[in-house]
């Protein structure tokens, strides 16, 4: 699978005091057309996985190729994810990250146990699109389309 090129998203979420959390995940699929759903998968160790799994809503933040510190941020161990970095909320509060190519705003329809995964279907319901080129993860690293 690493010879399969995918691009890089950020999947936002808000904890239950409010607080913005999100990781960074290359497992975005779109479902279905009608209604439109998205899948997305999880890893049973991944620190939020139980957060993004219950959570009624969430944010798929589809990175721009300049973003690959963003990608490594949420990817590694911070105390604050959020720490300096820009985002806003949408029309229905949900987080967008600043600069991303997408946003792809969805509630949660259903999940499914994939092995070590979680696969977590989301209805989507919002969102927006940017000029630009993904961010993209090939063979363990990241590249960007010319």
């Amino acid at each position: 699978m690493g010879r399969f090129a995918t691009g890089v998203t950020v999947l936002t979420v808000r904890e239950a005091e409010g607080r913005p959390a999100g990781m960074t995940a290359s497992s975005l699929a779109s479902v279905s057309l009608d209604p439109p759903l998205v899948s997305v998968c999880v890893e049973h160790t991944a620190d939020l996985h139980a957060l993004i799994i219950a959570a009624p809503d969430f944010t798929v933040n589809i990175l721009e190729s300049g973003q690959e510190e963003l990608a490594r941020r949420f990817a590694d161990p911070h105390e604050d994810r959020f720490a300096g970095v820009g985002y806003h909320l949408g029309p229905d509060g949900q987080i967008r990250l600043d600069g991303a190519l997408a946003h792809i705003e969805c509630a949660r329809f259903t999940t499914y146990a994939g092995g070590d995964h979680t696969i977590v279907i989301g209805r989507v319901t919002g969102g927006d699109a940017h000029a630009g080129h993904p961010l993209l993860y090939y063979r363990g690293g990241y590249a960007a389309l010319a």
